[in-house]
Formats: C-alpha cells, sequence, structure tokens
C-alpha cells in the first residue's frame, strides 16, 4: 500500500534510511560553527551557487516537516 505522506519522495530501502541518519547524527555531532555563516561564505565564493542553495533549503524544509519539527 502506498503512503501519501511518501508519494513525492523517492522509495528507499528501510537499510538505506538508517544509513542516512547515522550518517546525518554523525555529521551533526562533528559541525561546529554558524551554519547561517559557513553557507553564506559558500555562496560568496562561488563554491555553491543560489539555485543550489535554494534547492538545499527546499530538501531541507520538507525534511523538517517528514520529521515533524515545523
Amino acid at each position: 500500500m502506498n503512503n501519501p505522506l511518501m508519494g513525492g519522495m523517492p522509495q528507499m530501502p528501510m537499510g538505506n534510511i538508517q544509513q542516512l541518519m547515522q550518517q546525518f547524527n554523525q555529521f551533526k555531532q562533528s559541525f561546529q560553527g554558524n551554519p547561517q555563516q559557513q553557507i553564506q561564505q559558500l555562496l560568496n565564493s562561488g563554491k555553491i551557487s543560489q539555485q543550489a542553495y535554494n534547492n538545499a533549503y527546499q530538501m531541507a524544509q520538507q525534511f523538517q516537516r517528514l520529521m515533524g519539527n515545523k
């Protein structure tokens, strides 16, 4: 049966989701500094484009909603 909440997301095996969450938690624990400042530096240096930032921001918002953080 299809889950309507997951309809717009690519299907991933549960093991991949768990691995992704573990990697995210490791990143979160090791991250230091101000994330907004770091992103602004990447934009200013041209290492990421405004479009890439916008796409990542939209994905992050969707992920937050999925995880129950509004």
